[in-house]
């Protein structure tokens, strides 16, 4: 699979060619068999999600594909398979989220004309790809700003897209470390309570950013990082008094950081740093909601052209779609 994947990333500029018919009807033909069979899937399974999705009809022929649809949404479906070519280009495998993801981005924008990518964040593991504009939007701002404040549901990205930009610079040695960060408020357990020592205290409450780190690189590696000290995970209160130098930071589930906390993070930013703050302000859970200042900062900082805040919504979920589903009846039983 890898000597496949590095023979696509050398024909990256062959293009698919789009031949369109009458009645509607549009033939995708690709120049290499392998894309095709990657695109496609073991059994056509990925052409048909893709016609479960879109309610078309998409058939496998020879070295192309044939949509059959209305010409709006052949565009889309044409749209979506470039995007899943892309997908296999960059990490030689199609995942079903991919899927969905590839079909959604252009079902919100219909006047797409095209799927190339310019905001690949490219880590040892896998290339991540955008999927959403607000998600290219935030990743540059995670490139050209200096503090970032996102908030938005569960599965849009915030946490994963920011540990992947701040891996790139750390291996790029753009930056010195990696700091992540994360109050340790859970289910309204104290650190105390639990067993071991500090680190195995602490462990449980960071391992999200454990996760994203192990998904974008080699665990052996990621772990001798850490040794060494390139990346650093602690809890909030482990970062008052620090001046952080040559460093990108990222604060965790913010909406569970006081006014005064999260002030005393963004303070922290030395010569040469990024810091990044993300929340999702629906799942606080502080004793006394009206603590969170997350919204506060947002509020207070939005108007400096050094900060960028992004706010994220359920059509920028990347996760399982269900996600999106619940998210989105959550938000309309909380506003009835």
């Amino acid at each position: 699979m890898h000597r496949l994947k590095n023979t696509f990333k050398k024909k990256i500029n062959s293009p698919l060619k789009f031949v369109y018919s009458e009645n509607n009807s549009l033939s995708v033909i690709f120049h290499e068999n392998d894309l095709l069979m990657g695109v496609v899937g073991e059994f056509n399974k990925n052409l048909k999600e893709l016609e479960k999705i879109t309610s078309a009809s998409i058939y496998s022929r020879g070295n192309s594909i044939l949509i059959k649809s209305t010409s709006e949404k052949n565009e889309i479906i044409k749209n979506a398979i470039q995007f899943l070519a892309n997908q296999f280009i960059n990490n030689g495998a199609i995942e079903q989220k991919d899927i969905f993801s590839s079909v959604d981005q252009f079902m919100i924008n219909e006047k797409v004309k095209n799927s190339n990518v310019t905001d690949i964040i490219k880590t040892p593991k896998k290339s991540i790809i955008p999927r959403s504009e607000k998600q290219k939007d935030y990743v540059r701002s995670l490139r050209q700003n200096e503090i970032i404040i996102s908030t938005g549901p569960a599965g849009t990205g915030k946490t994963f897209l920011a540990v992947a930009v701040g891996l790139t610079m750390l291996l790029e040695k753009k930056i010195e470390r990696i700091i992540l960060s994360r109050p340790a408020v859970e289910a309204g357990e104290r650190l105390g309570f639990l067993p071991g020592d500090m680190k195995e205290k602490v462990d449980p409450y960071l391992r999200p950013l454990y996760d994203s780190l192990y998904d974008l690189f080699h665990f052996e590696k990621i772990q001798r990082m850490i040794e060494i000290g390139d990346i650093e995970i602690a809890p909030l209160a482990f970062m008052r008094g620090r001046t952080l130098k040559n460093s990108f930071a990222i604060l965790d589930e913010a909406q569970n950081a006081t006014d005064t906390q999260i002030k005393m993070f963004l303070t922290r930013i030395g010569e040469n740093s990024k810091i990044v703050v993300n929340g999702d302000p629906s799942q606080i859970d502080l004793p006394n909601k009206n603590m969170s200042g997350l919204d506060r900062s947002k509020k207070i900082l939005s108007h400096l052209n050094e900060i960028k805040v992004v706010d994220f919504d359920h059509s920028d979920v990347v996760r399982h779609p269900l996600v999106s589903k619940i998210v989105k009846a959550y938000n309309n039983n909380d506003k009835s």
